[in-house]
């Protein structure tokens, strides 16, 4: 008999299921973040390095036990920080079956179920988020490395329309390429142009209004040369969407590459009456989302999808002698990485089972949630910052000092979580709602508790 299916291999994975299922079931009866008492159980953890070899099940039994206590509860339904959705039941099966597969993914001769599965999906996102067809679509860790991924497309490609091969020959005496960006472009795209040899700072920032999106009539028009110009759908803060007709007539008559960034927004293509702030996205060069905020698949999972997968062949393409000739998408030589998991496989499960219809009512859905958390919040006295186009709820108390009070407070009082951030040079508590698992009692009940908390401040009981 193979070890594999051997009785303790068996009740194993079983026990993991059965622990991973108690877990899940018990997050709505507990803090969304972890107590005291669970950080101080992590101590468990700190042993020696084991000398012989040791019990599995121990070993699972540790991780649960001393583990899942101090996790922060962002599966479950009042999770609202850092635009994190949790993962459909569907996702999390299909992610234990794909991981017990152990398939590297960079070749279709190393696993033919993948590279289908990487082709219908890709047929798919186009179809669904009404991109052209044939764009191709590269399964990477997320929106960071979705951006850098494309933005090295972009490069190689603008340069190469001037002349120049910048795998061959590298940076050095290449052509000037002008990058412009948005005054409020995530600080992921900011990254992405440092490490591609681009300059964090050597970019043309165009100022924005008080939404944060990219005003049109300030786009440069002294650009000469080849130019990239990143495009922002769905601002991290406010969920704002910049207006991409006029920055795509820019693009064309400065022969641009447009990228738009968009992280959770990209999916708002999905719901028909958010057309109003997606028109022109699609006609875009490029794109970054993630599957893991709001399609609510499991970590890690970002995509990065190009008009011409040519143009990520030009930038990825790796050679050696026993590696196969081409026979399809193979990841390894159209994304930054060779070895990685089946990803898409997870997107699979997702879009397969809530089709076309459940996508759009979860972004729908959301949105509507998020409105209404605005409404409570604002009939309470707080003051909401943005327009709720999407699913982000940008709130502030009366003082600086208080808003960071009562974001302190939110977080200890466990209800919910929400996060701080900084609009336009001073504090606010942001408010993402993005968990396919949050119902209108989430919101009611962790509306409560933020105007619960407020209230203290409110009637001066704590000084500034």
């Amino acid at each position: 008999m193979s070890s594999l299916a051997g009785a303790d291999v068996q009740a194993l994975l079983a026990d993991a299921a059965g622990r991973a299922g108690r877990y899940l079931a018990g997050l709505d009866e507990r803090p969304v973040a972890p107590d005291d008492a669970a950080l101080a159980g992590l101590a468990r953890f700190d042993e020696p390095l084991p000398e012989v070899a040791g019990d599995p099940a121990g070993t699972l039994a540790l991780l649960d036990e001393a583990g899942s206590a101090a996790t922060v509860a962002s599966a479950g339904g009042r999770y609202f920080g850092f635009v994190i959705g949790g993962s459909y039941p569907v996702a999390v099966a299909v992610g234990w079956l794909a991981t017990a597969w152990d398939q590297d993914v960079a070749l279709p001769v190393m696993s033919p179920v993948a590279a289908r599965l990487h082709d219908v999906v890709t047929g798919w996102l186009a179809d669904l988020l009404g991109l052209p067809p044939g764009t191709a679509a590269g399964f990477v860790s997320g929106a960071s490395m979705a951006n850098t991924t494309a933005l090295t497309a972009a490069r190689d490609h603008q340069l190469a329309r001037a002349g120049w091969d910048v795998q061959a020959d590298g940076l050095f005496g290449a052509p000037d390429l002008t990058v412009v960006i948005g005054e409020y472009a995530h600080s992921t795209v900011v990254r992405a142009l440092g490490l591609l040899g681009l300059g964090r700072n050597r970019v043309r920032r165009v100022p924005v209004d008080d939404q944060g999106r990219m005003r049109a009539d300030c786009l440069p028009e002294d650009v000469t040369g080849p130019v990239v110009i990143c495009a922002q759908a769905g601002e991290v803060n406010t969920g704002a969407f910049d207006p991409f007709p006029a920055i795509g007539e820019w693009a064309r008559r400065h022969q641009a590459w447009m990228h738009v960034d968009g992280a959770f927004g990209l999916w708002a293509l999905t719901d028909p009456s958010r057309s109003h702030l997606t028109a022109g996205l699609a006609e875009a060069d490029s794109w970054a989302t993630d599957g893991h905020k709001w399609l609510n698949v499991p970590y890690d999972c970002g995509i990065a999808l190009v008009r011409s997968p040519g143009d990520l062949r030009r930038s990825f393409t790796a050679a050696a002698g026993y590696l196969p000739p081409d026979t399809g998408f193979e990841a390894a030589n159209l994304t930054p990485q060779s070895s990685q998991r089946a990803r898409q496989v997870e997107v699979w499960a997702v879009l397969r089972t809530l089709g076309r219809a459940g996508v759009t009512d979860l972004i729908t859905r959301t949105c509507r949630h998020a409105q209404a958390m605005a409404a409570y919040l604002s009939r309470a006295g707080l003051e909401v910052l943005n327009d709720v186009v999407l699913n982000q709820v940008l709130v502030r108390a009366a003082t600086d000092d208080q808003t960071r009070t009562l974001i302190a407070a939110v977080q200890q009082d466990g209800t919910c979580w929400c996060g701080p951030t900084v609009w336009r040079h001073r504090p606010a508590m942001r408010i993402s709602v993005s968990g396919w698992a949050t119902t209108a009692e989430d919101i009611r009940q962790s509306a409560d508790a933020i105007i619960a908390a407020a209230q203290p401040l409110a009637r001066g009981d704590r000084s500034d």
